[in-house]
C-alpha cells in the first residue's frame, strides 16, 4: 500500500510537472520586476523595515520615525557587530518583546560563523521566515525551472544535508538551533512529502551517527536534488558509495539532477564532485546564512549569484579598507564597482539594523547585481602588503591541481614572518584526497597562480624581495575533521578558516597533526 501510494505521488508529480514548470516561468516575471527596478525596489524594502522598526526600542532610540531617507538612515544609525547589538538581543532571548522588531521573537538561529568557540544567536521572526528564507527558497526553485523548463525535479525527493539540527529551548515560547533546524521545524507540513531523510534523522545531532543514518535511509529513495555544504555533502556521498560499491552517485540515484551548494566556495571541490557524481548533473550555488538568504545563482553561465533584492533584507556596501574606522562609509547598489572587495552590511525583518555580516563580496555585474563570496573580514593573509583573499587561494588550489593532477580536501594558510635570517612566506597546512607526485611542482604551481590573480602578491614575490616560495606541509587525512571533532563542531556550518592574518591557527593545526 505504502509502494502503490508512493507510485501514485511519483506519477501525479509526473503529470503535474509541466503544469509546475510553467507556473515557475510565470512566477519569474515577479523576479524580473525587482531586477529591473533594484534601487527602487530597495529603497521600498528600507521603508518597509523602517516603518516596523520605529515601534521598538532600537526604533525609539535612534528615531526611526524622523528618518525619510537612506542618506538620513545611514548618517543616524551606525554600522553594529554581532557584540554591539547583543545587550538587545539577550534581553530578547529572555522574553522581553518589541526591542529590534515589533512582532514576536520566538525563534533564534545559533551559528559559530567560524570555528571559534563563540555562538551566535540571529533573532528570526516570522517576516524573516517567510518573506526572506521561504520566499528566496521558492526563487530558486523558480529560477532553476527556468533554464530548465524540462526538468523533474519534483518528481523525486530532495535530500538536504544540514547541521546539527537540535533544537533547544530556552522556555516555553522561544527556542533556537541551527538556521536547517528552525526552517525545517516551522516548514509546512507538506514539505515532507519531497524532502528526505525523516525529521528523526535530520535531528540527530552526533555528526559521524547522522551521517551513516543519511546513508542508510537515503540509498533506496528516488532522490532528484541534493543541498548542502560541500565539506560535509562530500563525506555523505563517499559514505553511499561504499556502501553501495557503486562508482558514481548517478549509479545509486539516476534521476539525480541538481545539486545546490553553498556555505563555501565550490571552486576546490568542483572536480572532485564532478567525479563522484558523475554526468548530467546541474549544480547551483546559493548564498544563505543565518542573517538572511542573499543570493543565487539565477544562470548556469553567469559568473555570480543574483542579489535578492526583495526579500526583507537592505544592503549597503563597505569598501573593506573603511573597516576598522571610526565612522566607516558605505556605498548603495548605484556605486558598486565590479571586482572591489566589499564587506556586507544589513538592515533586516529579522532586527538586525545595519549589522556587518563579516563575510566580504565582489561585484561579478551590474543590472542585474551579481556577487560572489571572496572571503571574511578577518579571515585574510596581509602581513607583507599583499592583500590575499579566500577567493585569490581559491583559485590558486583549483590551478595547481589541474596542472599537477592532484584533489585537495582542505586546508589553512597564514604568513611566516620575516626574521633576521630569512624574509617571510606563507605557509599552507594542506590535506590532499589524491597527493601531488611532486609536492615542489605543486607548490611552484600554487605559486604562479597566486601571481596570476592577485597583482599585490605577485609584486611582493618579485626576485623574493618580500616574501619567498611558500611552504607546504602536507596533513594526514581526516586532519582537520579530527580537529573538528575535538572541538565538538564536526558537521553543520562549521567550516575550516581557509587564511588567518596570524600563526594562532595555524600552529594549533600543527601541533594536533604532531607535525
Amino acid at each position: 500500500m505504502l509502494y502503490f501510494a508512493g507510485s501514485l505521488r511519483v506519477y501525479n508529480m509526473k503529470l503535474f510537472s509541466p503544469a509546475i514548470s510553467r507556473l515557475a516561468r510565470l512566477r519569474y516575471a515577479r523576479i524580473e520586476q525587482w531586477v529591473n527596478q533594484p534601487v527602487a525596489t530597495q529603497r521600498e524594502v528600507l521603508q518597509d523595515l523602517v516603518t516596523h522598526g520605529q515601534y521598538t526600542e532600537f526604533g525609539r532610540q535612534y528615531g526611526l520615525n524622523k528618518l525619510f531617507s537612506v542618506k538620513d538612515f545611514k548618517k543616524t544609525i551606525p554600522i553594529h557587530e554581532y557584540d554591539e547589538l547583543k545587550p538587545y538581543i539577550d534581553k530578547l532571548m529572555q522574553g522581553e518583546p518589541n526591542l529590534l522588531w515589533n512582532t514576536p521573537v520566538n525563534w533564534f538561529a545559533k551559528s559559530s560563523g567560524t570555528t571559534s568557540d563563540k555562538s551566535k544567536f540571529i533573532p528570526i521572526t516570522q517576516e524573516s521566515l517567510n518573506d526572506c528564507h521561504y520566499q528566496a527558497s521558492k526563487d530558486v526553485l523558480t529560477m532553476y525551472y527556468n533554464f530548465n523548463p524540462d526538468s523533474d525535479l519534483l518528481t523525486g525527493k530532495g535530500l538536504v544535508v544540514g547541521g546539527s539540527h537540535q533544537i533547544s529551548l530556552l522556555n516555553e515560547d522561544i527556542q533556537y538551533g541551527d538556521l536547517s533546524a528552525v526552517l525545517l521545524q516551522n516548514a509546512p507540513l507538506w514539505s515532507g512529502w519531497i524532502r528526505t531523510p525523516e525529521l528523526s534523522i535530520a535531528l540527530l545531532d552526533e555528526w559521524e551517527e547522522k551521517l551513516e543514518q543519511l546513508a542508510l535511509s537515503t540509498i533506496n529513495e528516488d532522490v532528484t536534488s541534493i543541498s548542502g555544504v560541500p565539506t560535509w555533502t562530500i563525506l555523505l556521498i563517499k559514505r553511499i558509495l561504499q556502501i553501495t560499491k557503486k562508482q558514481t552517485l548517478k549509479e545509486v540515484w539516476p534521476n539525480l539532477e541538481l545539486y545546490i551548494h553553498g556555505g563555501v566556495s565550490f571552486v576546490p571541490y568542483r572536480a572532485q564532485f564532478q567525479q563522484l557524481v558523475g554526468e548530467g548533473v546541474h549544480y547551483m550555488e546559493i548564498y544563505n546564512a543565518s542573517e538572511g538568504f542573499f543570493a543565487a545563482q539565477d544562470s548556469p553561465t553567469a559568473d555570480g549569484m543574483l542579489l535578492l533584492l526583495q526579500h526583507g533584507i537592505f544592503y549597503e556596501f563597505m569598501p573593506v579598507e573603511e573597516y576598522g574606522s571610526s565612522k566607516p562609509k558605505t556605498v548603495g547598489l548605484q556605486e558598486v564597482v565590479i571586482g572591489k572587495h566589499y564587506a556586507l552590511v544589513i538592515s533586516t525583518n529579522g532586527g538586525l539594523w545595519r549589522y556587518l555580516v563579516g563575510d566580504t563580496v565582489q561585484f561579478t555585474s551590474l543590472y542585474p547585481f551579481r556577487i560572489k563570496v571572496s572571503g571574511r573580514l578577518k579571515h585574510y593573509m596581509n602581513a607583507f602588503g599583499e592583500e590575499v583573499m579566500v577567493d585569490n587561494t581559491d583559485k590558486a588550489i583549483e590551478q595547481a591541481c589541474l596542472k599537477t593532477g592532484a584533489v585537495v580536501n582542505d586546508y589553512t594558510a597564514a604568513p611566516v614572518y620575516i626574521s633576521n635570517e630569512s624574509n617571510g612566506c606563507h605557509q599552507w597546512l594542506i590535506e590532499f584526497n589524491t597527493p601531488p607526485t611532486d609536492l615542489q611542482a605543486f607548490a611552484y604551481e600554487l605559486d604562479d597562480a597566486l601571481k596570476s590573480v592577485n597583482s599585490d602578491y605577485e609584486a611582493k614575490r618579485h626576485k623574493d624581495i618580500a616574501l619567498r616560495m611558500p611552504i607546504i606541509n602536507i596533513l594526514p587525512k581526516n586532519s582537520f575533521n579530527k580537529w573538528l571533532y575535538s572541538k565538538g563542531k564536526l558537521g553543520g556550518q562549521h567550516k575550516i578558516p581557509r587564511l588567518s592574518n596570524d600563526r594562532t591557527f595555524l600552529e594549533e593545526m600543527l601541533a594536533f597533526a604532531d607535525l
